[in-house]
């Protein structure tokens, strides 16, 4: 799967993505995007899924027609994250076009 990471996302995190060909924003030369801009060139250029920690998108966008699957990720701090790949793996290898999943992330014990 093609996998666009957003603004926020970690890069390391594309470490864990093996299975897929993860590209940043940046890295695409999309990274003054705004949300709406961003899913429509995304969607446009064949990505198949955006994981993004912006949890205010599905009030900001209409998701109702997108392809494009969506990874809300509800931290953007990448020391838990790190713990917790796995669940980051299996949310990623679950999406279908046009999902909308928030995945929380367990805070350490």
């Amino acid at each position: 799967m093609r996998i666009l990471f957003d603004q926020g996302t970690p890069v390391p995190l594309r470490r864990a993505l093996t299975r897929h060909h993860v590209v940043t924003a940046y890295e695409q030369g999309w990274g003054a995007l705004q949300n709406g801009e961003l899913l429509c060139t995304a969607e446009a250029d064949g990505f198949e899924a955006i994981v993004t920690t912006d949890q205010n998108l599905r009030y900001q966008q209409n998701l109702a027609e997108r392809r494009l699957a969506i990874l809300v990720l509800l931290t953007t701090d990448w020391r838990l994250i790190r713990l917790h790949t796995d669940y980051v793996v299996i949310a990623v290898d679950g999406l279908a076009s046009g999902d909308y999943v928030e995945l929380p992330i367990p805070p350490v014990a």
